[in-house]
């Protein structure tokens, strides 16, 4: 008889005790559902984003669309289409998914971890680690879906930081890698362009700390300040000033101030007739207030 209840005793333990881990974590959302727990959902919801990522990897967007829900597909099949159009070889290989969903709701996420190894029409490869989130209704059919990722360091584009830094002569930030700034330059810059080709001098002041260097093409330099732009464009009939790229960056690790490559061509007609016109390579230097301070550039004659 003690056996029997000791049984009891352990089953009941364990019972109550499986009953525990049901439910664990904390959902923090502004909405009714805060507070909660979450559960674990039906591998049938699994099973519908694993379909989905075998016919991704088949570039089969029409057996994706099986599994999403109609307002959904509707959203998303032209795009879909596009993208894998674009791809001469894409796979989706996840190594984890997790169903999870809020206690007393009906909506299922499947949290999704996978390797995806893309190879574009054009040539380009990446490779990616990614976390993403399938949100399933009652019917596992997919109505919803969010991604991060993490580019691997050997994938051919999309890191966080490239290139290397070394500067005239050496110093603490030398070696040190370069990131993509992103405090406003190209805003700034395409500003300037427009109040530049409008012959706007106030306009073009703006974008300038209180007095800027001028590094010239032809070895020249000197201080321009605000006032300077109030007679900048006194001698000019026309002037025309088209942008190639802009590219942004700062040394990583180190204070917001950024450099902006601009590749571009110019025309300036001037009233005594002359024609000045090249191809420019110039570096705009922003300051901590987002200010040009500093400009260097180099040009190149145009060919025949």
């Amino acid at each position: 008889m003690k056996s029997i209840l000791m049984i009891i005793l352990i089953l009941s333990t364990y019972l109550l005790s499986a009953q525990k881990i049901k439910k664990a974590g904390i959902y923090l959302g502004a909405d009714e559902n805060n507070g909660k727990s979450y559960v674990f959902g039906q591998q049938e919801a699994v099973d519908a984003v694993w379909d989905i990522a075998r016919n991704y990897t088949l570039k089969d967007v029409d057996g994706m669309i099986e599994n999403y829900s109609p307002a959904f597909g509707a959203q998303v099949i032209e795009g879909n289409r596009k993208w894998l159009n674009a791809m001469e070889q894409i796979s989706m290989a996840p190594y984890s998914m997790i169903p999870v969903k809020i206690e007393d709701t009906d909506e299922t996420l499947v949290l999704t971890w996978s390797v995806e190894e893309r190879k574009w029409k054009n040539g380009s490869r990446q490779t990616l680690d990614l976390m993403e989130i399938f949100t399933v209704n009652q019917k596992n059919k997919i109505i919803g879906f969010s991604q991060w990722a993490r580019t691997d360091r050997k994938s051919q584009f999309g890191l966080s930081s490239g290139g290397k830094f070394y500067g005239k002569k050496p110093t603490e930030v030398t070696g040190r890698s370069l990131v993509f700034s992103n405090r406003g330059e190209i805003e700034v810059l395409e500003k300037l362009f427009k109040d530049y080709n409008n012959m706007d001098g106030a306009g073009c002041s703006q974008a300038f700390a209180d007095q800027a260097t001028m590094n010239g093409y032809d070895g020249m330099k000197s201080t321009l300040s605000k006032e300077d732009w109030s007679t900048m464009f006194d001698s000019y009939q026309s002037v025309e000033w088209k942008p190639y790229s802009i590219a942004p960056l700062k040394i990583s690790d180190t204070d917001p101030i950024s450099v902006a490559t601009v590749l571009s061509r110019e025309k300036r007609i001037y009233k005594d007739g002359s024609v000045w016109e090249k191809e420019l390579v110039e570096f705009f230097y922003f300051d901590l207030e987002g200010k040009i301070f500093n400009v260097v550039q180099y040009t190149r004659e145009l060919n025949p």
